[in-house]
């Protein structure tokens, strides 16, 4: 059952997804040759807890880690390690934080000095098919016509859409309904509200679309060895158009990247 929420609700979930955006900006300065996914969490939890509030992820489902850290073939869930992050490397950071009682999640690919332009074009793709996907969550429409959007894109470029992941709803839980694939059939599924709230994330691979789960119970990879990239944002039906919660501008500005690609999914300028 979908959990609608009121409009002060969905302000206060914006709150908590800011509490995710802002600890992506931080991160964003700290993702560096040399460093740990280890060194990485401990950054995060401190930081989280110091915006007064809880880590999402740490402990939910018996996670281990305030981040899930995903470096070059794994796809999502890798645990933090204390092995070094490597020039050429690119790390998918998920992110979780509980405040006012609702979850913010979402999630950043970043990159590790010099990266190859195949794995380049990889992130480029996967990151436009989120506001593809965005794009479609809409009111008239349905689960399905967000996964057809988002497949179409990343398959057009050879790209494989993993199927045994999925985004979800969000709110008091972090998994709410409804689950929300990367892939499907126009018109299928069930059927947007407005005051819905769902996170949308795109889980593409270089290669194939089959992943395998490592012997940690937790980290998923590609099976054919091949990078695999995975953005996320947090997303509310107000008066039946997209509004996103949450916000990449932080990792922008540390990064110096200029992007307007937020602009239409929201009312009111970010002011940082």
């Amino acid at each position: 059952m979908i959990i609608v929420k009121t409009k002060e609700e969905i302000e206060l979930m914006r709150q908590s997804a800011l509490v995710v955006s802002k600890t992506l900006g931080m991160l964003a300065t700290e993702v560096k040759e040399g460093v740990t996914t280890m060194q990485l969490d401990k950054l995060a939890e401190d930081f989280i807890r110091a915006q007064g509030a809880l880590p999402g992820f740490l402990g939910l489902y018996d996670c281990p880690s305030t981040l899930l850290c995903s470096v070059n073939e794994a796809v999502v869930h890798g645990l933090p390690t204390d092995k070094p992050l490597q020039n050429g490397d690119i790390v998918s950071i998920d992110c979780g934080a509980l405040m006012n009682g609702f979850y913010g999640d979402h999630a950043y690919t970043f990159e590790i000095g010099d990266v190859n332009p195949e794995t380049k074009k990889l992130i480029e793709v996967t990151k436009e098919s989120l506001y593809v996907g965005i794009r479609a969550f809409k009111a008239g429409n349905r689960v399905g016509d967000v996964g057809f959007a988002i497949q179409q894109h990343c398959e057009a470029h050879g790209y494989g859409v993993v199927r045994e992941l999925v985004g979800h709803g969000l709110g008091r839980k972090m998994h709410e309904d409804p689950e929300m694939p990367n892939y499907g059939r126009r018109g299928r599924g069930k059927k947007f509200v407005e005051g819905m709230v769902v996170a949308i994330e795109p889980m593409i691979n270089g290669g194939t679309h089959r992943v395998k789960q490592l012997k940690d119970g937790w980290t998923i990879v590609t099976q054919d060895g091949k990078p695999s990239v995975h953005f996320e944002h947090d997303i509310a039906l107000v008066d039946g158009k997209p509004e996103i919660l949450s916000t990449f501008a932080y990792v922008h500005k540390a990064l110096g990247i200029t992007s307007n690609e937020e602009d239409e999914f929201r009312k009111e300028a970010l002011v940082l």
